[in-house]
């Protein structure tokens, strides 16, 4: 079997673009190693248009049952190799191999480590990259949350439900959250915002005990604390883009046009993967979308040309 469509990512681009190829009658597969994606992880989400607030794991299971509705098959296969080959690009996952006229790359992002000592000898032993899975183990604990974007802030705001103290370590002056988050934070007593400071290691023996900042805080270099979650960012998950020849920029992220077009014909991509720098749900839903009608639109004009 040959498909119109192969769609790698299970986030809201990749389910996004799924539903519309469907209404486009394309032969399409959802190809995610997780099904979901990052957002999934994510405790409150009150930017969806229509949804005034909703658990991450909440909407994206909204979206797999729309999909599934349309008959879309999604696999939990993770793709590791694509070559094209006669005209047809062939997707090998870890599973199987699919061949398809079009792909979308709405692989996402996989996220940073702080890559500093302790880090990978204490990981699911009190360094964790998601409150939403694990804020609950730290009940009335001392946590700390590292980085100083919007997710940060997020993550504060979830693991203070649970801990009796949420450090917020930034190494920058002032956290970049959404005005709405920041005032949320800056009213939260159990937040505490420590900024222009690094954590350069983790300590502790069969659990974490203790952060190593680079300058002192309260007069200690060594802070107490019984958890740390990590949202520095991510890294782009475009080696396979890159290996096909699909321009990317200096971030890695792939390139795309307005019509979620890349470089080479018969790729398209939408997300977080792209270069596109305002990267929300709703907005890689969009460009989900706009790519699944791209892909409607270059199998026409490809069969066209072959008659």
């Amino acid at each position: 079997m040959i498909y119109d469509f192969v769609i790698m990512g299970g986030g809201c681009a990749g389910l996004g673009a799924a539903i519309y190829a469907a209404r486009f009658n394309l032969k399409t597969i959802v190809l995610a190693k997780r099904i979901g994606g990052l957002i999934q992880d994510t405790h409150l989400v009150e930017n969806w248009p229509g949804i005034i607030s909703s658990t991450g794991l909440e909407l994206i299971n909204q979206l797999v049952a729309h999909v599934k509705n349309y008959k879309v098959p999604i696999k939990e296969e993770e793709v590791i190799d694509i070559k094209k080959e006669g005209g047809v690009f062939s997707v090998k996952t870890n599973k199987k191999t699919y061949q398809s006229h079009t792909i979308l790359f709405a692989t996402g992002t996989m996220r940073k480590p702080l890559d500093v000592p302790g880090e990978k000898e204490f990981r699911n032993k009190g360094v964790s990259y998601c409150a939403t899975c694990d804020g609950y183990l730290f009940k009335d604990k001392i946590v700390g949350v590292v980085g100083g974007s919007d997710s940060a802030a997020k993550e504060a705001l979830l693991l203070s439900e649970y801990a009796k103290k949420v450090y917020i370590i930034y190494r920058k002056e002032k956290i970049r959250a959404e005005p709405i988050n920041y005032d949320r934070v800056k009213k939260n007593k159990k937040i505490k915002i420590i900024n222009n400071t690094n954590v350069v290691e983790i300590k502790g023996d069969k659990f974490i005990k203790s952060v190593i900042f680079d300058k002192p805080y309260m007069g200690k270099k060594e802070v107490l604390i019984g958890g740390l979650f990590i949202e520095i960012g991510h890294i782009v998950e475009s080696a396979l883009a890159k290996k096909l020849g699909v321009k990317l920029n200096e971030k890695q992220e792939i390139v795309i046009n307005e019509n979620s077009e890349t470089n080479i014909p018969g790729i398209f991509a939408a997300g977080d993967c792209t270069h596109r720098p305002f990267k929300q749900a709703i907005t890689g839903a969009a460009e989900g979308t706009i790519a699944a009608f791209s892909a409607y639109n270059y199998i026409g004009n490809k069969i066209k040309s072959e008659c």
